[in-house]
């Protein structure tokens, strides 16, 4: 017995009937209710959305707070509890002119965009182990496997672009907590995120096997029929859903997909804007170019995993190890902001930028610092947030938070809130429970709503 594909390949190649048929057949299931506008179409948020798309930067291993967006003085060899040895601001601090939202020598660019900004110095971390804190910061949960913020939210509002995946995840490396980070876990499956590995080809065999497109559209049109009258006893089968909706955008994506990672489009005062050179298809700045490329184009979730060439942001040993890091992804995200700003997408656009969790204020080894959940930094820009204001406050030492606590659900709350979508009523059933993002918890952040 000939294989199907096979077979499929010759009916449609050698039968002049097969158009014809191929009507009565697609046809027939639009009778029997096939041709739904699919699952990821743009669904009613539940109240207007501040924003129509989220850019989620993650800055995997655990940024320092204090030596970043949180400035202690300088306590070298002070002595702490016990026998802690504090350990103050390696960089030099210095505020923003017009909002005098101070921060480190390390981002410069950033310092000249806090104006724009929001930055939240009273996060506590869901765990102080990373994969389990990475975890939390994506899913709510650092224990279990749930799906992740970005499969919530294309499950909640569908996407505006059928052509490219809902929720796009553009990582050289994986973060801690590996691909459940941007997994759908009992979402259906066509809300997980596609990862894009920077590089010539981002996604793989996005080229078609054939020049002949009309053939290889009829071929798809005649494997979606069959495969759809083949789900239609199957309805509650969200893998073989998912697997039809991947075939399909699979094949818009031949188009849409190198056009979108194309950036020799770019005029040269952009390129230089994000710090690329023209052909360069690596590096942070390329991650932030595409990722405005993509919001263009309407991809309502974009994940940015900034994890360097080290590869991340664990400084155990010399927090100098911070310096690269930091210099790579500073211009690009300052480029970003002022990027859709220029092309009127900021105030529709959420930038969120976050890590697993701090470091300690004692030195751990010379000059490294440990993990530490029980306060650090995150900021949001754009997209109903209100800009040039710094929200929650830690002790002297940036030890423990002094005011207006935040729990990562209280931060996914926000997000859906600014998304239209309110989290209590964001749900799905499994296991003979609803369930949602923020489980039981999570409350507004409603200082930080512009």
């Amino acid at each position: 017995m000939q294989p199907r594909r096979q077979m499929l390949r010759s009916l449609v190649t050698g039968s002049l009937l097969m158009p014809g048929l191929l009507s009565e057949l697609l046809a027939a299931d639009a009778s029997h209710g096939l041709a739904d506008p699919g699952p990821l179409t743009p669904k009613e948020p539940h109240f207007a959305p501040k924003a129509k798309r989220v850019i989620f930067v993650f800055a995997t291993g655990g940024v320092s707070h204090i030596d970043t967006f949180d400035p202690k003085s300088s306590a070298n060899g002070r002595n702490g509890d016990g026998n802690d040895k504090l350990m103050g601001c390696v960089f030099p601090y210095s505020a923003n002119r017009k909002c005098g939202t101070e921060v480190s020598d390390l981002f410069p660019y950033l310092r000249e965009q806090m104006e724009h900004i929001c930055v939240i110095r009273s996060i506590k971390s869901a765990h102080f182990d990373h994969s389990e804190a990475a975890l939390g910061m994506h899913t709510g949960s650092p224990t279990f496997a749930r799906p992740s913020m970005g499969a919530w939210m294309s499950y909640g509002l569908g996407t505006f672009n059928q052509n490219l995946p809902s929720f796009i995840v553009i990582a050289p490396h994986l973060p801690y907590g590996g691909t459940q980070v941007y997994a759908n876990d009992f979402l259906p499956a066509y809300h997980q995120g596609t990862r894009v590995i920077p590089g010539e080809q981002p996604i793989e065999n996005l080229q078609p096997r054939t020049r002949q497109r009309n053939l290889q559209q009829l071929e798809m049109s005649l494997l979606a029929s069959l495969n759809q009258r083949h789900q239609r006893d199957r309805e509650h089968d969200s893998q073989l859903a998912a697997r039809i909706k991947s075939f399909e955008t699979a094949f818009q994506m031949q188009t849409a997909g190198p056009e979108a990672f194309d950036l020799n489009r770019e005029d040269d005062r952009t390129l230089e804007m994000y710090g690329l050179k023209r052909g360069q298809t690596t590096g942070f700045g390329w991650q932030c170019l595409v990722a405005r490329r993509l919001a263009e184009r309407g991809v309502r979730v974009i994940e940015l995993v900034d994890s360097g060439s080290r590869p991340n942001w664990d400084a155990h040993g010399d927090m100098k190890e911070h310096v690269p890091l930091a210099k790579a992804s500073d211009q690009p995200l300052a480029a970003l902001i002022t990027d859709l700003r220029q092309r009127g997408l900021f105030d529709e656009t959420l930038i969120v930028w976050a890590t697993e969790f701090g470091r300690t204020p004692t030195k751990e080894g010379k000059f490294g610092r440990g993990h530490h959940g029980d306060c650090f930094s995150i900021w949001l820009a754009g997209g109903g947030v209100q800009g040039g204001m710094v929200h929650g406050e830690t002790d002297d030492i940036g030890r423990s938070i002094a005011r207006d606590p935040v729990d990562v659900h209280d931060l996914h709350a926000t997000i859906l809130h600014l998304m239209g979508i309110d989290h209590t009523r964001l749900t799905h059933r499994h296991a003979g429970r609803d369930f949602r993002l923020t489980d039981v918890h999570g409350r507004l952040i409603t200082p930080i709503l512009a």
